[in-house]
């Protein structure tokens, strides 16, 4: 792999949607829910740096994500795209449309925010880094992912959080701590929400323990041409909390920004 460029697949054709996935997870997260758009779009999924199968970079910053991104996007000859970021990947997501906005048709925050971290989570933030450095990647993996699952979902998404186990006991020490920082760091993007002429599509568990349903409610409404989707019975993992619904809003979302494309995958699937 070409230093600097993050690990990807890359399948369909059509218009292009890129996949960024969040803190502690992969590419992988994605593939179950992207199968079914295949027919129709062009889809890639990114490994963010120092994640699953892509290289350990010298900046975890948000800044320094987003051109890793832009470069990777590039080298794939990709002109334009609807960015899809979930959680961490979101931030990312937003740092590119600020830096790299003729790149983006559209932007989805799935289950994400353009706000930077209050004092209270900064140092939420700064005891969790504590946590790993003295008891570790394993022990830290396994009191975090079931809690981002609302709580009625649990059982029947146990198969989920032990992907998602698995994929974060495999992400490096030095990119957790890294990422942790960043996030902690990272600046209030809310003003790139209001100024940007990208349609925004805001994705939005209403028991989501991270990304609470009131701080999509202060952001929804900021971007000059924006849709919301609020989920019931859903956390943080939409993806796996409830796949059909949160792919017929993306799709719903895509549609908006290519009717006759959308409509014609609409006709030939289901969900």
């Amino acid at each position: 792999m070409t230093p600097n460029l993050l690990s990807h697949t890359q399948s369909g054709t059509g218009p292009t949607l890129v996949f960024l996935h969040g803190f502690c997870e992969s590419k992988e997260v994605w593939t179950d829910f992207v199968k079914p758009l295949l027919h129709e779009f062009q889809i890639i999924t990114l490994d963010l740096p120092g994640h699953g199968e892509s290289e350990l970079p010298k900046d975890y910053s948000m800044e320094a994500q987003a051109r890793q991104v832009q470069e990777t996007l590039v080298s794939l000859n990709v002109e334009k795209c609807l960015l899809v970021g979930h959680s961490m990947g979101g931030y990312v997501s937003l740092a590119v449309a600020e830096q790299f906005p003729d790149l983006l048709y559209g932007l989805c925050l799935f289950h994400s925010s353009a706000l930077a971290d209050n004092e209270e989570k900064k140092e939420s933030r700064n005891k969790t880094v504590e946590f790993i450095q003295k008891h570790g990647v394993d022990k830290f993996m396994e009191t975090f992912v079931a809690p981002l699952f609302a709580e009625s979902n649990r059982v029947s998404c146990q198969p989920a959080i032990e992907k998602m186990q698995t994929i974060g006991k495999a992400t490096p020490q030095e990119t957790i701590i890294g990422c942790l920082q960043a996030m902690r760091d990272r600046k209030d993007r809310t003003e790139v929400l209001k100024t940007t002429p990208i349609p925004v599509f805001f994705m939005a568990g209403k028991e989501d323990p991270a990304v609470p349903l009131e701080a999509t409610l202060q952001q929804c409404h900021l971007p000059e041409n924006s849709m919301t989707y609020f989920l019931g019975h859903v956390g943080h993992m939409g993806m796996f909390e409830n796949t059909a619904l949160t792919r017929q809003a993306l799709l719903k979302f895509a549609e908006t920004l290519s009717p006759a494309n959308a409509q014609k995958y609409r006709s030939q699937n289901s969900f």
